[in-house]
C-alpha cells in the first residue's frame, strides 16, 4: 500500500479508503450484516488501509457502530484514521437534520458515541444546507475542532462557488478550514474537471472520489440490464446515469479494450485512472465482497501511459450535473 499526504496536511493516509456506505444497511438487500462486514474491514487492514469513511445517515447509524467495534478489535486507534459525515436526516423534528449549531454538536457527540472514539479524524459536512448560515456551520465545525472532538473537517458534493465562499470565510475568521473535498467523479462523470478540482489543487485540499466505479459500471463490460443485485436495486444510481447511458457505453467499451490488452481488471484500470490524477488523495471503495478489496490493492500498482488515459477520455461528453 502506498500512503499520501491529505491535501498540505501532515495527515498520511492510504491511496484507497474503505467507504462503509453497505455496512449495517439491513434496509437495502445489497447491503452487509456485521459478521459479512467485520471480515472486509479485517482484509482492508491487514492489506494496509488505514482510511475508513462511513455516515451517521448510513444504516441509521449502524455502520458507524459496525466500524468501530471491527476498528477496535483489528487495529490500534491511533493507526487508523476515521471520517464520518453530518447533514441528511437522522430524527424526524425539524432540528434532527441538517448543519445549523444545534444540529452539529449534537450528531457530532452521537457519532463519537457510536464509533466508540474520543475523536474523529474527519469530520465532513455531507452536502450543502441552504437553510442555514455557512458562517454558523463553520464556526460550529471550528469549535468542534477545538474540542478534540475532531481533528480535521471535509466537506463533500456542492458546487465550486460554495466551496470557494466556505474556504474564503473560514480564512477571513480565522476559523478551521476544510482540508478535504468528497466530490461524485469517476471516468463516467468527470463534471467537477471544469471548477471543483481545480480549486482543490490550488486552495491544496485532498480529494476523495466518491462513486468511483460509477456504482458498479466500470467494474465490468457494458450491460444494458445490471446482473447484480445492488444493480438492479440502485434507485440512485438509476438516477444519476440513466440519461447518459449510450455516451457513457462508449467510455466503457474503451475500458474494455484497455482491460484485453492488459490483461487486467476493468475495476483495477479505472481506479488507475482515478490514482493518475494528482489532485486526488483517495478514491473511496465501496466493497462487499473480498475480491473488489483485492482489485482496490491491485490499482495502487497500475501505472497508465498518457496515451492509455488518452485512450479512456477521449469518448467523454459533458453530462448532466449530478450528486449535489
Amino acid at each position: 500500500m502506498e500512503y499520501i499526504n491529505v491535501g498540505r496536511t501532515g495527515l498520511k493516509v492510504s491511496r484507497i479508503c474503505l467507504g462503509c456506505l453497505s455496512f449495517g444497511l439491513a434496509e437495502r438487500r445489497w447491503g452487509l450484516s456485521e459478521d459479512q462486514s467485520r471480515p472486509i474491514v479485517k482484509q482492508a487492514i491487514e492489506g494496509g488501509i488505514n482510511f475508513f469513511d462511513t455516515a451517521n445517515t448510513y444504516g441509521n447509524g449502524a455502520s458507524e457502530e459496525v466500524l468501530g467495534r471491527a476498528v477496535r478489535d483489528y487495529a490500534r486507534r491511533d493507526e487508523v484514521v476515521i471520517a464520518t459525515k453530518v447533514y441528511y436526516p437522522m430524527r424526524a423534528d425539524p432540528n434532527g437534520r441538517g448543519l445549523s449549531r444545534k444540529a452539529i454538536m449534537s450528531e457530532v457527540d452521537a457519532s463519537l458515541r457510536r464509533i466508540n472514539t474520543d475523536y474523529i479524524d474527519l469530520y465532513q459536512i455531507h452536502r450543502w444546507d441552504d437553510a442555514t448560515p455557512i458562517e454558523e456551520t463553520l464556526e460550529a465545525l471550528h469549535d468542534i475542532i477545538k474540542s478534540g472532538k475532531a481533528r480535521y473537517i471535509g466537506a463533500s458534493s456542492m458546487a465550486a462557488w460554495q466551496f470557494c465562499k466556505a474556504l474564503q470565510l473560514a480564512g477571513e475568521h480565522f476559523w478551521t478550514r476544510f482540508v478535504t473535498m468528497q466530490p461524485h467523479y469517476s471516468l463516467l462523470y468527470r463534471e467537477e474537471e471544469r471548477e471543483m478540482l481545480p480549486l482543490c489543487e490550488s486552495e491544496g485540499v485532498g480529494v476523495l472520489p466518491w462513486g468511483p466505479l460509477a456504482r458498479g459500471r466500470l467494474a465490468r463490460p457494458w450491460q444494458e440490464e445490471p446482473d447484480t443485485l445492488r444493480g438492479r436495486t440502485d434507485d440512485i444510481g438509476a438516477e444519476i446515469y440513466a440519461r447518459t447511458q449510450e455516451v457513457d457505453k462508449i467510455v466503457v467499451d474503451r475500458l474494455t479494450s484497455l482491460s484485453e490488452t492488459r490483461g487486467l481488471p476493468h475495476a483495477q484500470l479505472a481506479l488507475a485512472w482515478l490514482l493518475s490524477k494528482p489532485v486526488v488523495t483517495a478514491p473511496v471503495i465501496g466493497v462487499t465482497k473480498p475480491q473488489h478489496l483485492d482489485d482496490a490493492f491491485a490499482a495502487v500498482g497500475v501505472k497508465l501511459s498518457e496515451d492509455e488515459v488518452k485512450l479512456l477520455e477521449a469518448p467523454y461528453v459533458p453530462h448532466p450535473v449530478s450528486g449535489l
